[in-house]
Parts: structure tokens; sequence; C-alpha cells
């Protein structure tokens, strides 16, 4: 059964990968390939029995972007992050418009974050 769900959250992984909002492929754009201060960040990055929407697993980062949904759903996330952060991840959220609407200030908080500029990602 395990397998099953693992192959279920991998398949629905890539559909969100396909379908990505607004905000996601804006902030992509400037993840990926390493283009922040050399991490390397991966996209809806199934961890345990969620998907992460960005998540730098050598910096043990996850970066969760929050819609309007999310208003309704506080303690539905709350447990979300509880299991990432007890799997040694630290998660920072952002909502959707502040990516939109200041796309510096959020890649500067990532930027400040301790676990993105330890040397093990930067690789110096």
């Amino acid at each position: 059964m395990r397998g099953q769900v693992r192959e279920h959250l991998r398949r629905y992984a890539r559909r969100l990968r396909r379908d990505q909002t607004d905000a996601e492929r804006r902030l992509w754009s400037r993840l990926r390939d390493r283009r922040l201060v050399g991490a390397r960040f991966c996209r809806q990055h199934p961890i345990g029995p969620f998907i992460a929407d960005f998540c730098c697993t050598e910096a043990k980062l996850v970066v969760e972007l929050d819609g309007g949904q999310h208003a309704l759903r506080l303690a539905e996330d709350q447990v979300r992050t509880k299991y990432l952060e007890s799997q040694g991840y630290v998660v920072i959220r952002f909502w959707d418009n502040e990516v939109l609407t200041n796309t510096e200030g959020v890649l500067q908080r990532i930027v400040e974050m301790p676990e993105v500029r330890g040397p093990q990602v930067r690789g110096l």
C-alpha cells in the first residue's frame, strides 16, 4: 500500500508542476538552476505524505506559497508545517500576491534564511 501512496504523490506532484500558478511560475523562474545563491531548489517535491511547493534539500528549507484558499485552511497548514519541521525542514511561507507584487523582497527573505546562506549550499 505504501508504494501505491508514494506513486500517487509522484503523479500528483508531476501534475502540480505542469499546472503552476502565476506566483509559482514567477518564483520558480528565479529559483531554478541554482539561480539564487547557488541553492538547488526542487518544485512540488514530495516529503512524506505532503508535497512541498519548493524545497532545497541541501539546506532543509521548504518554501510554501499560499493562495486565498489557505486562509480557510490554517489548521491543515499547521499540521503540514509541524510534520515538515519534524523531518528537519525549516518552513517559510509567502502569500501568492506577495510573490507577484514583491518578488525581490520574497527572494531577499529566502536568502536571509541561515539555512540558505550556509556554506554547504554555496559550496564554500
